[in-house]
């Protein structure tokens, strides 16, 4: 089975460590994975798969590092609940994933966004898409949605960088989103166990 070992992302160390993740040097280990920050670009820029060899649909493969024990989070985080990756061709995308050895778990009609829903290990690969093709452009990492052990202390520690919670798509499941302005090139969302 696929399994995420690596994202590179382009955020400074500082930004997470002042968001509340534990980094050492430019790495932050999380639940197994291994984010290093300092990437060129921004956003998630790349990813190291175990069981995926080269790029998938656009999304570059990066260096694959070993994550170091997880050290605890200030703010809470204890895994990375699902990845989130945008695309022009939902159709496209799902084939070239299933390709590469991902299995499609089920698809959502969320009106004016799809949802293909993918597994890496524990991660959910959350990937989104008009209902019809809008482009040609490959696919991109779009955000990391984190499960925390308390939500709402999560919030007190991040404050007004945090939209305030609301229910999650998921149910009995409440998710929070950063603020833009909060100093991540990331799009973050916190979500309750």
């Amino acid at each position: 089975m696929a399994t995420i070992a690596s994202l590179e992302v382009a955020d400074p160390p500082a930004a997470w460590a002042d968001l509340g993740f534990a980094v050492d040097g430019d790495v932050c280990p999380i639940d197994g994975i291994a984010y290093v920050l300092g990437a060129a670009g921004k956003g998630v820029v790349a990813w190291a798969v175990d069981g995926i060899t080269g790029d998938v649909e656009g999304l570059p493969a990066g260096r694959r590092i070993d994550a170091a024990p997880d050290p605890g989070h200030a703010n809470g985080v204890v895994a990375l609940d699902h990845l989130v990756i945008s695309t022009p061709n939902l159709g496209r995308t799902i084939e070239r994933f299933e390709e590469a050895g991902l299995e499609l778990r089920r698809t959502r009609d969320a009106g004016r966004i799809h949802q293909a829903f993918f597994k890496a290990g524990d991660v959910i690969l959350e990937v989104i898409g008009p209902p019809q093709p809008s482009g040609d452009g490959p696919a991109r990492f779009f955000g990391l949605a984190w499960t925390v052990a308390d939500l709402d202390a999560t919030a007190a520690y991040l404050g007004d960088r945090l939209h305030p919670a609301k229910d999650a798509v998921q149910k009995g499941r409440r998710i929070a989103t950063l603020d833009k302005n909060a100093g991540s090139t990331v799009a973050h969302a916190f979500m309750s166990a």
